[in-house]
């Protein structure tokens, strides 16, 4: 069974729909979560199931590198198959996509390749959504490249803007989505049914 690290920096309910997705089908192990900091609520729903966590906060680095330098040893070590990352705000350095090509996905709250990159993270990306005046908006869960929200998408759902929409209402329909996509897209991952070829990717 693969063994999967969670990455998370805030209240992690991405991480929770993995969680309980698991504990119904039992498609892959989660080996650690992985926090940026102390006191956040992922933290605190590794605990309640018994998943193993870390905190690699930049304060205790001298740098990025030397964080992710230690960060890679701790997860060859434990025989980490994939890292999923569920809200995780800090900056990647290529040393580490590199060191786990394809083998790293992430989500995020909009279509992609729309309202994306650099700076577009949280209530931001709904707040762009709105000004914009898009009809559509939704998530997207990719594969992790060195462009920020760049790499390869696996899966995408949509949701329709409504007239009165705020960040937080979007937000909240739009979590509704992510909590369905990202446990299917770590499921197919882990059960080897999804195909990478360059850009486009297969869900078998």
């Amino acid at each position: 069974m693969k063994r999967i690290a969670v990455f998370a920096s805030g209240g992690g309910t991405d991480f929770q729909s993995v969680i309980d997705a698991n504990e119904r089908e039992n498609f892959c192990e989660i080996a650690y979560l992985i926090a940026s900091k102390n006191g956040i609520g992922a933290i605190e729903r590794a605990q309640k199931h018994g998943i193993k966590t870390a905190v690699f906060s930049k304060k205790d680095y001298p740098d990025l590198e030397a964080l992710y330098a230690e960060l890679t040893y701790l997860l060859n070590m434990n025989g980490v198959d994939y890292i999923v990352l569920a809200g995780w705000l800090k900056i990647i350095p290529e040393s580490f996509i590199k060191a786990f090509k394809d083998r790293i996905i992430n989500i995020h709250p909009s279509l992609i390749p729309a309202f994306c990159g650099a700076g577009y993270y949280g209530l931001k990306v709904h707040s762009a959504v709105l000004e914009y005046g898009a009809k559509v908006s939704g998530c997207t869960v990719h594969f992790v490249n060195e462009v920020p929200d760049g790499g390869a998408i696996i899966a995408q759902r949509a949701v329709g803007v409504q007239d009165g929409d705020t960040p937080e209402s979007l937000q909240e329909r739009i979590l509704r989505e992510e909590h369905k996509l990202l446990p299917y897209c770590v499921k197919k991952l882990c059960q080897g049914k999804i195909t990478k070829n360059g850009r486009k990717v297969t869900v078998g």
